[in-house]
């Protein structure tokens, strides 16, 4: 059903923006934000935990984070395109998340969070390789004072906080062979995987912004 309701929503929305591609058929009056902005509404009252964001339907399992993080995060990497990669890569571990593939979720959420910082090293004419791990990364956006001078003082604790939260849980859980025993990954671990994700991206990047 969800995935009938992404289709529909998807076409509303791709024939709002490219009106001469309609078919002769077509006949919808309501405007594709209105309508989204209806779904989600109804999708709240209800209580069915997913909303309609970017294109995609994503889980909702807090609605204070979905608004304050995660909504953020998506019209931050959608409005540019130097964090298309990121963008892409955030939603399909959103994706995985909804069809219950968390390994693949941790996967994703770090490849949105290096991507991120490739893209901000990038701007900035810092030296990176592609090949860089996110530790790599975090520790070039460090080195080149992207943190502002009030947090120096707390640098160990940010840049652990940093390294050792989605990295890790992607090293542990997700992103290497998992030998003789079978590891699990929970839903809790992958809804905080992708809200840490979405936190730290909202942080860097508006570190940089205000920088």
């Amino acid at each position: 059903v969800l995935e009938v309701i992404e289709l529909s929503f998807k076409l509303l929305d791709h024939y709002d923006k490219n009106p001469n591609q309609r078919p002769p058929t077509y006949n919808i009056n309501m405007e594709s934000v209105q309508a989204i902005a209806e779904l989600n509404h109804r999708f709240r009252e209800h209580g069915v935990g997913y909303q309609f964001e970017s294109g995609e339907i994503i889980r909702v399992d807090s609605q204070f984070i979905h608004t304050e993080v995660i909504k953020p995060v998506l019209k931050l990497l959608g409005e540019e395109k130097r964090f298309r990669g990121a963008n892409e890569e955030f939603l399909k571990a959103h994706e995985h998340y909804r069809h219950n593939r968390y390994k693949e979720c941790l996967v994703e959420s770090l490849k949105s969070f290096e991507s991120v910082m490739k893209a901000i090293c990038q701007k900035r004419g810092w030296i990176y390789n592609q090949n860089d791990p996110a530790k790599k990364l975090i520790e070039i956006c460090f080195h080149n004072g992207l943190i502002p001078d009030f947090l120096q003082s707390q640098f160990s604790s940010l840049r652990s906080i940093l390294e050792s939260g989605v990295p890790t849980l992607r090293n542990k859980l997700g992103g290497h062979g998992q030998g003789t025993s079978v590891i699990t990954v929970t839903p809790s671990i992958a809804e905080y995987a992708l809200q840490l994700t979405a936190t730290n991206i909202l942080f860097l990047v508006n570190c940089e912004k205000e920088n």
